[in-house]
């Protein structure tokens, strides 16, 4: 019988909660402790989970072998960097971390220490069962719009950083080339940081690109649409369905699949095999984060 790996979770906001809950439905996984500055809220999250609750960081450190970082964006590199020194594998959600600077410092730290690095943008395991990322040609351009109700969170940092990076993550997933050019503007409501921006990008490859967010709109909206040379593929993110005039082979009931129902089970899945050696590589990676998160402080410089 194999030895249950040691997870643990960072933040006991909403998504610590669904990394937790994650932890506990996996075989061979032990959930050790969920931590939090927060007072009280590690302890009624772990306790509902039979696990530990902790405030002390180092304590809780010394109980885990893989820790997700599910806190506010602008505590992501404190608590990686933390636990990738004590020699923990780490999940991060997105972004990464708040600078490229400290994206990539996490980075070299992980590959030091022998570490996986992996980071929270899932919606590439719902590409993956649609067979996008086998399709045989690349897209000319991609359109992308992400819209939430205003609900408060994620804002210590900029809608670009909250929102849109997903789709970033996905276009330069398909790209064949790196950003060249980016344009964008931004528009503040709550402030201090842009709750809706856009952006027209164009890749070394010939792709281009126009990405919208707003997390102040009146409805959510995700949604994303891909032309190549041969048709298009008109996705929603929402609904799980999409619209295929192409003759790419995607699989029109991928929603129906492991990874269509329930793409960060699966994203968290990724990681813990990688951690046992099971797998070469989590579901995305830290250089993957870092090129996201280095075109969206591209947008935001642009967009100021």
């Amino acid at each position: 019988m194999s030895t249950a790996l040691k997870a643990g979770v960072a933040g006991a906001g909403v998504f610590g909660g669904h990394h937790a809950r994650k932890y506990v439905s996996l075989p061979d996984v032990e959930l050790v402790g969920v931590y939090d500055r927060g007072t009280g809220r590690a302890l009624a999250l772990a306790q509902g989970l039979g696990a530990p609750g902790f405030v002390d960081l180092e304590a809780f450190l010394e109980q885990a072998e893989a820790v997700t970082v599910a806190a506010p964006a602008v505590a992501h590199f404190e608590l990686a960097w933390a636990a990738l020194c004590a020699g923990r594998h780490v999940y991060s959600e997105k972004p990464l971390a708040a600078t490229l600077q400290g994206a990539r410092a996490l980075v070299v730290k992980a590959a030091e220490q022998g570490r996986v690095l992996a980071c929270g943008h899932q919606e590439r395991a719902v590409f993956a069962a649609m067979g996008l990322f086998d399709a045989p040609e690349r897209p000319l351009r991609v359109e992308a719009v992400r819209r939430n109700t205003h609900t408060g969170r994620g804002a210590d940092v900029s809608v670009v950083l909250d929102l849109m990076i997903h789709d970033l993550d996905l276009a330069i997933a398909l790209a064949e080339g790196a950003p060249e050019t980016v344009e964008g503007d931004s528009r503040t409501t709550h402030g201090p940081f842009h709750d809706s921006a856009w952006s027209e990008i164009g890749f070394s490859g010939g792709m281009t690109a126009r990405f919208e967010a707003d997390r102040d709109a009146a409805r959510r909206e995700r949604t994303m649409r891909l032309t190549y040379p041969s048709g298009v593929v008109e996705i929603d993110f929402l609904a799980r369905t999409f619209r295929n005039d192409t003759a790419f082979p995607l699989n029109a009931e991928f929603e129906q699949t492991e990874a269509g129902r329930d793409p960060l089970g699966v994203s968290v899945a990724a990681f813990v095999a990688a951690c046992r050696g099971e797998a070469a590589r989590p579901l995305v990676t830290g250089e993957e984060a870092a090129a996201a998160l280095a075109l969206a402080l591209r947008i935001e410089k642009a967009a100021a």
